[in-house]
C-alpha cells in the first residue's frame, strides 16, 4: 500500500512541478522481526504471539485497505513468517544493478499476494528473474553471505535513528514520514523538503 500511495503522490508532484528533476527512490533496508530465525517461523504462530486472537482481523482490515489501492491481498496465503534479510540483500544488489523497483514490486507481490515464501533463497531469485535480474547470479550471491553486514549496518542505523516501522518514507534526507500515509501527505512531505534546500 505504501509503494503504490507513494507512486500516486510521485505522479501528483510531478504535476505540481513538471520542470522538477524526478525523484529517485531507493529503497533501504529496516527489518520488522530481525530477531527471527533464518528460515522464519509459522506465519500462524508469529501472528498468535504477536497479535492474540485478534490479528487475523488486524490483517483483514489491512487488506481491506489493500483493495482501495487496487491490491488484492492475501494473507491467507502466507505460511511462513519470513526473516527478511535476504529479501533486503536482494533489493541492496537489485539496486546496484538498476533494478531495484522492479524487484520491490515482485518481492511485495510475492508476498502480500501470492503468499511466497521469502526466506528461501530459490523463490528470491526466482522473483529477481522475472524482475529482469540474472537468476542464477542472483542466487549464487543470496547463497553467500555478500553484503549482510551492508543490510545489519544499514538496519541498525535506521533504528538509530528512530525508525521503529514501515513503511517509512524520507524525502531530500530532511523530512520523514511514518505509515502508509495519504498520497497528499506524502506531497506536503515532498514540498517541505523542496522548501528546505
Amino acid at each position: 500500500m505504501g509503494k503504490r500511495r507513494l507512486e500516486t503522490a510521485l505522479e501528483q508532484f510531478k504535476k505540481l512541478y513538471p520542470d522538477a528533476a524526478p525523484p529517485a527512490v531507493r529503497w533501504l533496508p529496516f527489518q520488522l522481526n530481525p530477531d527471527l530465525p533464518s528460515e522464519g517461523i509459522s506465519r500462524a504462530d508469529y501472528i498468535m504471539r504477536k497479535f492474540g486472537p485478534v490479528g487475523n482481523a488486524k490483517y483483514n482490515s489491512v487488506a481491506m485497505v489493500g483493495k482501495s489501492v487496487g491490491l488484492d491481498m492475501a494473507f491467507d496465503k502466507i505460511t511462513v513468517q519470513p526473516n527478511t534479510v535476504n529479501a533486503h540483500r536482494l533489493l541492496h544488489r537489485a539496486g546496484e544493478l538498476g533494478k531495484q523497483d522492479e524487484v520491490a514490486e515482485a518481492l511485495f507481490r510475492a508476498y502480500f499476494i501470492e503468499g511466497a515464501n521469502l526466506t528461501d533463497t530459490k523463490v528470491l531469485a526466482d522473483y529477481a528473474g522475472e524482475a529482469g535480474l540474472p537468476r542464477d547470479e542472483i542466487l549464487a550471491y543470496l547463497d553467500s553471505d555478500a553484503d549482510v553486514n551492508v543490510i545489519s549496518a544499514a538496519d541498525a542505523e535506521a533504528r538509530q535513528v528512530g525508525i521503529g516501522g514501515v513503511p517509512f518514507f524520507i524525502f531530500n534526507r530532511k523530512v520523514g514520514v511514518s505509515g502508509a500515509q495519504e498520497p497528499e501527505a506524502l506531497v506536503q512531505a515532498m514540498q517541505q523538503a523542496l522548501g528546505s534546500e
